[in-house]
């Protein structure tokens, strides 16, 4: 007899993991299908060791630049294998620390790879793709492969890089995160294909260990997600940098060389050019892992290769859920995170549970400058029809950037003119990442521009640009 739960799982990632814990503190019998990574992608091979990657780089450049600060570093490097190594084991510890959340919640992990195969019913096998080296090892204590009943199945299988035909990734020469990661040498110069934020935070981090690089963007902006005027400002400063942009174009063909690669590029107005490096990477963007589930056979509804949800992460199919990026954008741990408590606390018969606001969730960028935003747009807020305020605050204008050598970024905040409703906030700089829950707040309490100028920030912060930001929409700025 198969074995049955109240929920089981499909995937162990940010929203995963998270919705077998709230389920387990619901009372809900629960157990979570994974065949590769406990903590998911992000853990083991997106946020999480990316930023350690960047943490490094960012060391590596306040290193550099030690005689501003009235110190004397001396010769100094980096090894790459060292710098891998450290991101690697961190990873490791976050992926143990996902099966101790496991065991202390008392989930069960079944090991292997899940299909539907009828209402209420999965199918658990021997995972059928190949694994990213190097591979964790398997948890001690899993259930084996077979037949599971739950009343509810959620599928949180996440999504994976994106592929252009006859660019295909060969981990050598063509990268994707996965290979851009862990390097087995550090390369001279490298391509990037897309400025999204995968795209700009190995930009960075290569340029700050010494790379050349060279961004190409199909449309006319970097960052396309982002406010244009903040987008502007990060390209500015990579160009300083010396990084450089191309806008508006694509990698029409990727010829590999003895040495590397050659990369055929097309803008959409002007000559064609091609540009030699060590590798590229592909930052195209991610798809949803929704093959080899037994969707179809369910008739769980599909569209642009996201399952469809409402904002309660129902499917179509009664007792089938989806959260995370296999439902779509944006596609962000945190959104996945917060989607897996509203769906299982809505399983669980819970009152009062709000629905995911897309607009609410925020995001960011760990490039140097950071760049963090939520909210709408200055286009996305004039296209709605209201009149609005926009505020803006340098970085300059404040006394903590100055003592920080960090006196380049901007504040950004836009306004219902008529009701005070704070519409948007973005934001590029030092720290921003840090900075953009208070307007993350003060959007989900529905403050307006009162109460934040009534809001007394500590001196001397990097936060009271955010709070000259919104004098500076109303005429009030006080430091600029």
């Amino acid at each position: 007899m198969a074995d049955s739960y109240d929920l089981i799982v499909i995937g162990a990632g940010p929203g995963g993991y998270v919705a077998a814990i709230r389920a387990a503190q619901l009372g809900l019998k629960t157990a979570i299908v994974e065949r590769e990574h406990m903590a998911g992608i992000c853990s083991n091979w997106g946020c999480i060791p990316t930023k350690a990657l960047l943490r490094s780089a960012e060391i590596y450049g306040h290193m550099g630049h030690a005689k501003d600060y009235g110190l004397s570093a001396g010769e100094f490097g980096f090894d790459i294998a060292a710098i891998v190594d450290r991101s690697r084991k961190i990873a490791g510890q976050m992926n143990n620390g996902v099966q101790f959340l496991m065991k202390k919640n008392k989930v069960d992990i079944i090991w292997g790879e899940a299909q539907l195969t009828a209402p209420g019913e999965i199918v658990v096998k021997k995972m059928t793709k190949k694994p990213v080296e190097p591979q964790w090892p398997q948890p001690k204590t899993v259930l084996p492969e077979g037949t599971y009943k739950a009343k509810h199945i959620i599928i949180a299988t996440g999504a994976r890089p994106r592929v252009l035909p006859g660019i295909e990734p060969d981990g050598e020469k063509i990268w994707t995160y996965f290979e851009a990661m862990k390097p087995a040498k550090f390369p001279k110069s490298v391509v990037i294909m897309g400025s999204g934020a995968i795209g700009m935070e190995f930009a960075s981090f290569y340029r700050s260990l010494g790379a050349e690089v060279t961004v190409v963007e199909l449309l006319p902006t970097i960052l396309p997600v982002e406010d244009a005027e903040i987008a502007a400002h990060v390209k500015k400063r990579f160009e300083k940098r010396g990084i450089k942009i191309i806008t508006d174009a694509k990698v029409a063909k990727v010829d590999k060389t003895k040495d590397g690669i050659t990369a055929h590029i097309e803008p959409r107005t002007g000559d064609k050019l091609t540009i030699s490096a060590d590798a590229l990477i592909s930052a195209v963007g991610v798809q949803c892992n929704t093959e080899n589930l037994g969707l179809e056979k369910l008739g769980v509804k599909v569209e642009r290769g996201a399952i469809v949800i409402d904002n309660y992460g129902r499917t179509n199919v009664p007792g089938v859920w989806a959260i995370g990026d296999v439902a779509g954008p944006p596609m962000l741990a945190h959104k996945a995170e917060h989607e897996a408590v509203i769906t299982v606390e809505t399983i669980a018969g819970l009152k009062g549970v709000h629905g995911l606001d897309k607009l609410k969730v925020p995001g960011c960028t760990y490039c140097e400058p950071q760049v963090a935003s939520v909210g709408l747009t200055e286009a996305k807020a004039k296209e709605t029809g209201r009149e609005i305020k926009v505020g803006r605050f340098p970085f300059v204008g404040n006394g903590k950037a100055i003592a920080l050598g960090e006196p380049e970024g901007l504040v950004k905040t836009i306004f219902d003119a008529k009701t005070g409703e704070l519409l948007g906030a973005h934001m590029v700089g030092a720290e921003v990442t840090e900075l953009i829950q208070g307007f993350v707040v003060a959007m989900g309490l529905e403050t307006t521009e009162e109460e934040l100028i009534h809001t007394i920030f500590p001196h001397p912060t990097l936060s009271e640009t955010m709070k000259e930001s919104v004098l500076d929409a109303y005429g009030r700025a006080l430091n600029i």
